[in-house]
């Protein structure tokens, strides 16, 4: 990236994250010089991604005119956050601000179909969202997809146990579908999605070291350290959901035994307390098992209880030995088992006190998500405006 792409990516991130700035603050807080700021502001503003805001920025006891501000344009470039679950479907849209203009879930047993056939879907949802009124006069700038499962370097979902799926060129089927767009498209694991979303805007703000637990049909993590997305050498990091606890236990779809979202997963929970695991609320979200187990436990069913203590305990095994790796400041609770905290935070702790080498002095809270199952598409979004951010840069360099 050159000097100058960096200065205007710089210069437009500071605005979309603080809001309408003067040029001079845009000085101070950027530390590029005035004339510098000026003429990045000048090439923002001609490329329609910056405007003057209609009012001043006075300063209390000020003299004289006050400076004017600049700020994002409102019809200005948007992004798409995109969503396969096992049995969902979803969108959203937003500006560079992370204004949501368009939001979509579809309930969806993703199992029964084929790839290209969901995939075909979660075009219709795109294509629905561009199609609103607010796409009318702007640009869409990127979009990303969250899968639940392995992602390779080039948008490829290379497996996904609980779809049965492996080897799905998901962006390129999603590029077919959309016929070639004009967008950037990018695919990521939907925990690390989940860890991101509560980063910038859940219960991870001000956490440098956190582990995001997803708990959906499926358990998988996002890794957060040091403030960033931990993805591991082959960006395979956090399939939580696959550690083994009973190297003897029942067969699960990744081909190994005993897995841990085998033992504490939804439909294991669902089972435990005297569910049928295949019902479903038509049109429900992905938090709904959580919610509906809820008030079974405030209502005191004694079978509800005793499930929630045992995967409270199953989970502290698995949270316990990633507290001994890599001793985070927090486990973040997501999906169904944020309405559950109540029930699992105490056999958790115990588990993670017997076990967990440091005991009693081990600092790794158990705190509840704060984003549920829209998690992973928020997520999605905050990805693609970031990208989106470094595309929008690059917009006036072409134009002169």
């Amino acid at each position: 990236m050159s000097i100058r792409r960096h200065n205007l990516s710089l210069v437009l991130r500071q605005i979309t994250e603080n809001g309408p700035r003067s040029r001079a603050t845009l000085a101070l807080e950027t530390g590029l010089n005035k004339s510098t700021v000026s003429s990045l502001v000048a090439e923002l503003i001609e490329a329609n991604l910056l405007r003057d805001a209609e009012d001043g920025n006075p300063s209390s006891g000020a003299v004289g005119r006050p400076p004017q501000s600049v700020e994002l344009h409102p019809k200005g470039p948007f992004v798409l956050g995109l969503e396969v679950n096992v049995d969902y479907l979803a969108a959203w849209a937003t500006d560079l601000a992370g204004e949501l203009y368009h939001r979509a879930f579809v309930a969806s047993d993703n199992r029964a179909q084929s790839p290209e056939a969901v995939i075909g879907e979660l075009a219709h949802l795109a294509v629905g969202a561009l199609a609103q009124p607010f796409a009318e006069t702007r640009t869409p700038l990127s979009a990303c997809v969250a899968v639940p499962g392995l992602v390779d370097s080039r948008g490829g979902l290379v497996v996904a146990p609980n779809l049965g799926w492996a080897d799905v060129p998901v962006a390129d089927l999603l590029r077919e579908a959309l016929e070639d767009p004009s967008f950037d498209l990018c695919v990521e694991n939907e925990a690390n999605l989940g860890a991101v979303a509560e980063l910038v805007d859940g219960a991870g703000r001000g956490l440098r070291d956190f582990v995001y637990v997803s708990g959906e049909i499926g358990i998988g993590a996002g890794v957060v350290l040091g403030g960033e997305l931990f993805r591991g050498a082959s960006g395979f990091a956090g399939e939580f959901g696959h550690l083994t606890i009973d190297p003897y236990g029942p067969p699960c779809g990744c081909g190994g035994r005993g897995c841990l979202e085998r033992l504490a997963g939804q439909d294991a929970l669902l089972r435990l307390a005297g569910w049928d695991a295949r019902i479903r609320c038509a049109g429900s979200r992905p938090e709904w098992p959580g919610a509906m187990l809820a008030q079974s436990a405030r209502e005191g069913h004694a079978k509800t209880c005793e499930a929630l203590s045992q995967v409270g305990h199953t989970l502290g095994i698995a949270i316990a030995s990633v507290a001994n790796l890599l001793d985070p400041e927090a486990v973040l609770l997501g999906g169904y088992f944020a309405p559950l905290i109540d029930w699992l935070r105490e056999p958790i702790e115990v588990e993670l006190e017997t076990r967990a080498l440091a005991g009693s002095g081990l600092r790794c809270r158990v705190l509840a998500a704060e984003l549920g199952g829209e998690a992973a598409v928020r997520g999605a979004v905050a990805l693609s405006r970031r990208t989106a951010l470094e595309l929008a840069s690059a917009v006036p360099a072409s134009a002169r």
